[in-house]
């Protein structure tokens, strides 16, 4: 079986990396959620109004992370071209999951400071989601979340560095649309229910093992690719034999 395809593993684990970064969602985006919902004007607070907004916003975002994907994935192709430049963004690919893995734990916050690569573009998308405010339509709340999509995060760069990897345009867009569904949970939950599971997601124990078991399985792909493992079955190639 070929780990990298379209099969079950690879999503499977990128649905789990977004899952147990909701530690982070809350911190980071829950705020925004906040501040979105209390934008819709008071006569327009209805449940069902709002629970459809939620899920419009958060379509748009998972969408920029699919097309971020792919867009990853195909600059991977083109930097795949070059000889043992493939084995490169391997390497590079599990390195960024392994800093992932230090963040959600708590253990070393360096992946952080990624962010400000992105903080240039933000700067000019930021000012396009003001002009989106208030939202009172289900299509502004995708285009809205369509732009939070692109919001610095080095979670969401660890995994584009897993698209490039790839250098597969379509298993980018499958990636990033696991992992954005993986934080979903995270950011529509609300009240009690948000406390505890951002309770149960910050808790020691909870991030120390989801660390480990992502170093796991950045470690399985750095033995799969390396010289010492089997470059035939390696779980970021989409082809065996590369």
């Amino acid at each position: 079986m070929n780990p990298t395809g379209l099969e079950l593993p690879p999503l499977a684990a990128a649905f789990v990396f977004g899952l147990l970064g909701g530690a982070h969602c809350i911190g980071m985006c829950g705020g925004i959620m906040s501040a979105l919902t209390f934008a819709v004007p008071p006569s327009m607070r209805q449940p069902a109004r709002l629970a459809g907004l939620l899920l419009g916003y958060n379509l748009g975002r998972v969408t920029s992370y699919m097309c971020a994907g792919v867009l990853a994935a195909t600059l991977g192709t083109l930097v795949g071209i070059a000889p043992g430049a493939r084995l490169t963004l391997q390497v590079i690919a599990a390195t960024m999951l392994i800093l992932m893995a230090l963040y959600i734990a708590d253990w070393w916050k360096g992946l952080l400071r990624l962010e400000a690569l992105g903080r240039h573009l933000w700067r000019h998308l930021e000012p396009l989601g003001r002009h989106l405010m208030p939202v009172v339509t289900l299509p502004q709340a995708v285009a809205l979340g369509a732009v939070w999509g692109w919001l610095p995060c080095g979670l969401v760069y660890s995994m584009l560095a897993w698209s490039l990897a790839t250098a597969d345009p379509l298993q980018g867009l499958m990636l990033m649309g696991a992992f954005g569904l993986g934080t979903l949970p995270a950011l529509l939950a609300t009240g009690l229910i948000a406390r505890r599971l951002g309770t149960l997601i910050r808790h020691p124990a909870t991030r120390t093992l989801a660390a480990l078991a992502i170093i796991a399985f950045a470690l399985w792909q750095l033995w799969a690719v390396l010289p010492t493992g089997t470059m035939d079955h390696g779980p970021m190639n989409g082809h065996a034999g590369h």
